[in-house]
């Protein structure tokens, strides 16, 4: 009986009720035209290029990162050491040079000049928040047309805030000089008019406080024009002219700052964890 063999199912639409068997046969291949789902399930993703891609941009923002880091610290050291400098209104010492006496000048029959000078020295300290540490290897010459007659050094103290010190330097040397030299300082002598030339190089360092900051190099020239070179006569200085070159600044060691609460040092940053599905992408199309 063919009505017999067939199998029917039967369900009821309005009630809701879904079949309690498929459609379709298990041993016949179903179709999955009318199911975009399924359709979708099984096609193959496209092929994107995002994993050098990603790459670059972790290189950019560690690179960037690093350059802001430097950028801010550089800023930051520059603004500190304006503020520094703001506070200590840095102004040049001065110097003068106001009594001269000399205690041996004789020239041989070689025309060697042995020279020896008592030069008594005023330094000014015009700062009020600075103060200056004479150290060592400072040297102070005289000279005469170009010629170093004698030399001596600064003494090692220290000079207090808004300060002003006499020091007595005294001058050694010996020279070997030109008979046409010799012949014009007797002239300027006679004249009552031989010019002289003091230059130091005098080496400091800057106290701001507690701080001592970095060695300074100072050079100083002034010219005289004083009426004799004799020991007999009473030195008299008619012109002087005091001359501070440009300062040659020597950092030795940085200046020692004091400790901030807020440290100068960016936050570490941590880069987002990678997708699987890029590695996997990656992967697939190297097989490709």
């Amino acid at each position: 009986m063919a009505a017999d063999g067939q199998r029917t199912h039967t369900f009821d639409l309005e009630a809701g009720a879904r079949p309690s068997a498929p459609l379709v046969p298990r041993d016949q291949p179903s179709s999955n035209k009318g199911d975009p789902s399924a359709a979708n399930s099984h096609s193959r993703p496209p092929k994107r290029n995002r994993s050098c891609f990603y790459k670059c941009l972790c290189w950019s923002r560690r690179i960037l990162s690093l350059v802001g880091s430097i950028v801010v610290v550089a800023a930051a050291t520059l603004g500190i050491l304006y503020l520094i400098l703001c506070l200590i209104d840095p102004k040049d010492p001065k110097y003068s040079v106001n009594r001269l006496s000399i205690s041996a000048f004789s020239v041989d029959k070689d025309l060697n000049v042995n020279a020896a000078f008592n030069v008594t020295v005023t330094a000014t300290n015009p700062n009020k928040r600075i103060g200056i540490y004479y150290v060592d290897g400072s040297e102070v010459n005289v000279l005469y047309a170009g010629t170093r007659l004698c030399s001596g050094e600064f003494p090692v103290f220290y000079q207090g805030h808004r300060n002003m010190t006499v020091m007595a330097l005294m001058l050694n040397g010996q020279v070997k000089v030109g008979s046409e030299l010799l012949n014009g300082l007797q002239e300027q002598q006679r004249t009552g008019m031989v010019p002289l030339t003091f230059k130091g190089v005098v080496p400091v360092k800057v106290k701001f406080g507690a701080l001592k900051l970095w060695k300074v190099t100072e050079r100083v020239t002034c010219d005289l024009v004083v009426n004799s070179l004799s020991v007999s006569n009473q030195i008299s200085i008619k012109t002087s002219t005091f001359m501070l070159f440009d300062v040659c600044s020597i950092l030795e060691t940085a200046p020692t700052l004091p400790d901030f609460a807020l440290a100068l040092k960016p936050d570490d940053y941590e880069l987002p964890p990678v997708d699987r599905s890029w590695n996997k992408e990656e992967s697939n199309q190297q097989k490709d």
